[in-house]
């Protein structure tokens, strides 16, 4: 049974704020705005890389929240959330989902965090962010893959109709 434990492992190792930053290019003229309809734009990005040691790899949830108030940037705010973790035993065709799924769904928290102290530190209110759906990320991501390929393997067989009609 230990055995078998051993060999399926998801295990994080290492969780960190690798990066972070907050731009206030308005203040301090935003602050004598009306804060109470800011228009608030979210991007999440996930990198993931493999370490130098077998199962080891590195995940880094990007967040770039942009707050704008009357049409001006009040903030922006960039988050790099990074974790370690052991993946073991895992089918190669799970892996992804591992990687772009459950890791990230376990640095949200701690980016959330990281995101709503440096707003607070900015003199900006609480902004608390809503989650993240990781898994319906990834399946846009996957169809939009699956359209750029087909459309490559269109043209593809329009540029070989065409030189075939030519000879």
């Amino acid at each position: 049974m230990a055995e078998e434990q051993k060999a399926n492992a998801f295990d994080i190792r290492k969780i960190y704020l690798k990066d972070c930053s907050l731009e206030s290019p308005n203040s301090p003229g935003v602050f004598l705005k009306d804060p109470s309809q800011p228009e608030v734009e979210i991007e999440a990005t996930i990198k993931a890389n493999p370490l130098e040691q077998n199962d080891f790899y590195e995940v880094v949830l990007g967040l770039t929240v942009t707050s704008k108030i009357g049409g001006e940037t009040a903030f922006l705010v960039e988050v790099h959330q990074a974790g370690i973790f052991q993946i073991v035993g895992l089918a190669e065709a799970d892996l992804p989902l591992a990687l772009e799924i459950a890791c990230p769904n376990v640095l949200l928290p701690f980016a959330r965090e990281a995101v709503s102290d440096l707003v607070g530190k900015g003199g900006f209110p609480q902004l608390l962010l809503s989650p993240i759906n990781f898994e319906a990320l990834y399946n846009a991501k996957q169809q939009q893959q699956a359209a750029m390929a087909n459309q490559q393997a269109e043209a593809q067989t329009n540029e070989t109709t065409e030189s075939d009609a030519k000879h």
